[in-house]
Formats: structure tokens, sequence, C-alpha cells
């Protein structure tokens, strides 16, 4: 079996998307039998391949790896913020993009806005969860954002639209994630202290926000752009219907065709669809049908399969 080196720029006890990403990963690369470690650059450390978390943002330590290893693997992720909302990479992270064996995306639709010469290097590998079920309370109908607090997450469209359902009393917004910008922390504040049936308790621990998920009636993703979410994998494995902003990210996972996607920053059209779902019981109960679904896409043992066929590719037998 060999080693591998996963690099991320998240740093260890961050809940970020890319440390979350990492952390999984290299408890499939375990189980298939391999030596892992994790770290936020790679300083030398012995491997018999690297694999990188966000490319732009890995880019230097792929350059030394390649540099000191030439003859080693390179698997290069395709975070969100690397190909969205263009593909417009500086040099630095076209030359490692150029200089990996393997190209990863989390969802099939990213392999479209690589360069034609670089596609047939792309291997999608759907981030797999496991997030026990829960029972839904009837006293209120809840409804969760799980991101931290930064523009591209668009975090506060689902309680920008509970604004606009005054009469529907029973609704509850909540978002979980930790304030990464001030403005964004300010405003969430100011929604949580005039409007009661919405509130912001911060970053939670891992068990606490996936019981939150779990016992959710919807999930709300309103992202302006995502590689590929954890929180859509997680919203699946626990069985939370979703509503999703129309992006390839989503897209990618759920299907063009997925009845709660709505336009990326209408706060108007996620307003109705969170009412269709509240008031519509056959709606939410497409939704739910849907959502589960898509289980088998998140299974722990299919990705830890798609880790298989990829590491076959490019380490010697």
């Amino acid at each position: 079996m060999a080693t591998l080196g996963i690099v991320t720029p998240a740093a260890r006890r961050t809940r970020t998307g890319n440390r979350v990403t990492a952390l999984r990963w290299a408890r499939r690369l375990r189980e298939l039998g391999h030596r892992v470690f994790i770290a936020q650059d790679w300083q030398g450390r012995a491997c018999d391949g690297l694999i990188a978390v966000h490319a732009r943002r890995s880019a230097a330590a792929v350059a030394r790896f390649r540099g000191a290893h030439p003859d080693r693997p390179v698997l290069l992720l395709l975070a969100g913020t690397d190909i969205y909302p263009t593909f417009t990479p500086d040099p630095p992270t076209l030359a490692a993009l150029q200089s990996a064996a393997r190209l990863i995306a989390l969802q099939p639709e990213a392999a479209a806005v690589v360069p034609a010469g670089l596609r047939d290097r792309v291997r999608t590998i759907e981030q797999s969860a496991v997030v026990a079920a829960a029972i839904r309370p009837d006293e209120a109908f809840g409804i969760i954002t799980l991101a931290h607090l930064r523009p591209i997450k668009d975090p506060l469209r689902a309680a920008e639209a509970l604004l606009l359902l005054p009469e529907l009393r029973d609704l509850r917004v909540t978002l979980v994630g930790k304030a990464l910008e001030p403005e964004l922390a300010a405003a969430a504040a100011r929604l949580a202290a005039v409007e009661p049936r919405f509130s912001w308790p911060g970053e939670l621990p891992r068990a606490a926000a996936m019981q939150l998920l779990a016992t959710a009636h919807l999930c709300v993703v309103p992202s302006l752009g995502e590689g590929g979410a954890n929180v859509v994998s997680e919203a699946i494995a626990a069985g939370t219907p979703l509503l999703a902003s129309r992006i390839p990210g989503n897209t990618g996972l759920l299907g063009a065709d997925w009845p709660g996607l709505f336009p990326v920053g209408d706060t108007a059209a996620l307003a109705g669809l969170m009412r269709r779902a509240r008031q519509q019981p056959q709606f939410l109960a497409e939704l739910q049908q849907r959502t589960l679904a898509l289980r088998p896409l998140v299974a722990p043992a299919r990705e830890r399969e798609l880790w298989r066929r990829l590491l076959a590719e490019v380490l010697p037998a």
C-alpha cells in the first residue's frame, strides 16, 4: 500500500469544506489500506503521491512536490472557487493543473469548464456523508442553511426570504456557520434582532449541526458558486429535502430538473418555494422522495470504490 499526502489550505480544527473533504478522504484512503497524512503545505515529507485540495491555494505545494518527485502523481481537486464563477487560473494554478496526473471534480458538470486538453484527466468523486435520520417536530417547520458567512455562500438568502412570508408564523429559519465576514455577521445579527423566526447560533460542533440538519424540514443551499458542497451530500444522507440555487455545483448533484431549484440571488423565488413546501404537502413529499432516491450517490462505500479506481490508474501495482 502507498503513503499518500493530502494538502489543504484549511487549518486543523477548522470546519470549512476543504478541511471536511480532506478528513473524509483520509478516512476512505485508510479504509483502502493506505497510509495518509494531512498538512496545510508540502515541505518534503515522504509520500508516494500528493492529493491537493484546492488548485489555486495549493499550487505552490504542488510545484514543490513535482520539482522533488517528477515521477510521482499529483491528484488535484477542482474546488468551487477554482472553477466558478469563471475558470480563469493564474499561471501558478494553471501549471499545477497541467502537472497533475488527474483532476478531481466533486460533481460531473465541473469537467465542462476545464480546458479541452485537460478534460481527459478529470475524474468525478461525489462526496459521501453519513447523517443519522431524526424525527422532525410538528410544532414548527424548520428550515436550515449550513454555511460559513462569506459572500459566495449567500448565507442570508433564506432569512431574507422569510421576511417575505409574514403569514407563515410557524416557519423557523436557522443559519449555522462561522462569521468570516464582519458585514455579513452584522447583517445576520440585525435580522435575528427583528425577526423572531430567524436564528443564527454561529458555528456549532459537527454533531450538533448534523442534528439540526436531520430535524429540519428543508435545507436551503443558496450559494453563488460551489464545486460540490458537502452540505448537499449531508442533506441527502439525512433525508432532508433540498432547495438550492441553480448553479452547476448543485445541479451536477441534484439534476437540472430538481423541483426545488431557484435562480441565484432570487429571494422572491426562494420564498415561493418555501411557501409551496409549507402549504403543499405533495410538493414537500416530492422533494423528500427525490432526496431519498439520491442516497446511493453519497454512500461511503461508493466514494471508497471511486478512490480505489482512481488510485489504480496512477499508482504502480
